[in-house]
């Protein structure tokens, strides 16, 4: 689990991460203009902000649609304990469900919440019985699918 940076944010970092996450394959020439930097500057603020954490990592975010898998299916999980050894074991094999694109520890009824990401009710069929409902300490999983996306955000509000 990563920590939060302790790294504080001025202008010039906020306005190339803004950048970054709606142009994540700008040059550095165009990130310095957008920032009002110099690119060795931008340079320089980049790795550093690469270091610290602060940019994770790098990727193409992909359409769901175009690529097969349509179904978005939002999944509650409740384990049989909260010790730390149960939640350990299901994290550990909860990341290697692939249909798995989100997992998160929850407050509140269950104890996970999922987005899984499916080519029909017969793939979540699939992933359900043979997957989610096999992992270490599953006592309960209960699905509901998604209709529509209404805001799907890549961007933090920086």
């Amino acid at each position: 689990m990563k920590q939060e940076s302790s790294r504080s944010l001025d202008s010039f970092d906020r306005k190339l991460l803004r950048f970054l996450q709606r142009e994540g394959r700008a040059s550095y020439v165009d990130m310095a203009k957008a920032a009002n930097l110099s690119e060795s500057a931008c340079l320089r603020r980049v790795k550093a902000l690469e270091q610290a954490g602060i940019i994770d990592h790098y990727s193409a975010v992909l359409d769901q649609r175009a690529v097969g898998l349509p179904l978005s299916v939002f999944v509650t999980v409740t384990l049989a304990s909260q010790a730390e050894a149960t939640l350990t074991a299901f994290e550990t094999a909860v990341a290697g469900v692939r249909e798995v694109a989100e997992c998160y520890l929850m407050t509140g009824g269950s104890d996970y919440l999922l987005r899984l990401v499916v080519r029909d009710v017969d793939d979540l069929e699939r992933v359900h019985s043979r997957e989610l409902t096999r992992l270490p300490g599953v006592t309960r999983v209960s699905s509901s699918i998604a209709m529509r996306t209404v805001v799907k955000r890549a961007e933090l509000p920086l």
